[in-house]
C-alpha cells in the first residue's frame, strides 16, 4: 500500500513561548512513521526564539504561522480550519508522541469504523524528558464522562475528521476543559475506545496548565455537565467537590515530583 492510499492524518501543535520543548515536539511528530501526516503549527506570536525553530523546520510543515491569537484553543481552532486529513489530532508544544503512534492509531481506526476516537497511554515526563511517572488511562464512554470519568491522555488521542465537522470547533470559553467538552460531545456520537497502548509522553513543568491553573479545570467540566442538563446532585459535583478539598496536596506533590527530578 502506498502513502496515497493511506488516510491523511493532521496533526495541530498550538504553541506560545515554549521554545525550549518546541523542537522535541516537531522532531516527534517529523519521525514518526507513519508516511501520511500534514503537521501544522500555530505559534500565538512567540518571542522567545520559536519562530527560528519553526523556520528550521518549515519545509516539512504543511502550514506555521506566528501571529497574536486568544489563546490555546483559538490557535487549536484555526489549525484545524486548515486541516484537510480525515484524523485528527492536536499534540501540545511541550508534550511528545512516542515511535509508532500514529501508525497504530491509524491502524485501528481503520480497523475499527465504528470508532471515533481511540485514545492510548502517556507517561508524565519532565523539563527534562525524564520519566517520572503514568497517566492514569481507562476506558470511558458518554455516560462516565458526564459523571466526571475522564482517562483521557489529550496527547495520545486521535478522532475522526467527519465527527469534528459535526462537533466543532472547540469552545474557546474554555481555558482547561475544552478537551473534555470535545470527549462529551463526540462520545454523544460515536463510540471513544482506549488502547493500552504507550503513544505520548505528557510534559509536567511550572509553567505547564496542569500545574499552574489546574483549579481551573474542574469548574470547566461542570459547565458541561450543566450545560447538558446534568443535576446539581451528580457523581461529577461530589468528584468536583472532593477534587477541590484535594488540589492542594495534589498540586504539593506534582511540584515536589518535578522538584526531585531537577535536584538528580
Amino acid at each position: 500500500m502506498n502513502q496515497t492510499d493511506l488516510p491523511l492524518v493532521s496533526i495541530i501543535t498550538p504553541s506560545y513561548n515554549q521554545a525550549r520543548f518546541l523542537e522535541a515536539t516537531i522532531k516527534s511528530v517529523l519521525e514518526q512513521d507513519y508516511p501520511n501526516i500534514e503537521y501544522i503549527v500555530v505559534d500565538g506570536g512567540s518571542t522567545d526564539g520559536s519562530t527560528e525553530i519553526l523556520r528550521r523546520y518549515a519545509d516539512r510543515l504543511a502550514w506555521w504561522v506566528s501571529e497574536k491569537d486568544k489563546g490555546q484553543t483559538d490557535a487549536i481552532n484555526k489549525g484545524f480550519a486548515r486541516a484537510k486529513g480525515s484524523i485528527l489530532a492536536w499534540l501540545n508544544s511541550d508534550d511528545v508522541y512516542l515511535p509508532g503512534a500514529v501508525r497504530e492509531a491509524v491502524t485501528y481506526l481503520q480497523a475499527h469504523p465504528e470508532a471515533g476516537m481511540v485514545y492510548g497511554d502517556a507517561n508524565f515526563i519532565d523539563e527534562n524528558g525524564v520519566e517520572i511517572g503514568r497517566f492514569p488511562g481507562a476506558q470511558t464512554d458518554y455516560r462516565r464522562l458526564r459523571q466526571g470519568y475522564v482517562h483521557v491522555a489529550q496527547q495520545s488521542s486521535f478522532f475522526r475528521a467527519s465527527l469534528w465537522q459535526q462537533v466543532g470547533p472547540l469552545d474557546p470559553s474554555f481555558y482547561f476543559a475544552m478537551d473534555y467538552d470535545l470527549w462529551v460531545r463526540l462520545a454523544a456520537r460515536a463510540p471513544l475506545v482506549y488502547l493500552p497502548r504507550l503513544w505520548a509522553s505528557f510534559r509536567l513543568h511550572g509553567d505547564a496548565k496542569t500545574i499552574a491553573a489546574d483549579a481551573r479545570c474542574w469548574p470547566e467540566m461542570l459547565r458541561v455537565h450543566y450545560r447538558d442538563g446534568g443535576s446539581w446532585f451528580s457523581v461529577i459535583t461530589a468528584k468536583y467537590v472532593l477534587r477541590k478539598l484535594a488540589a492542594p496536596l495534589i498540586n504539593w506533590q506534582r511540584r515536589k515530583l518535578i522538584e526531585k527530578t531537577r535536584k538528580k
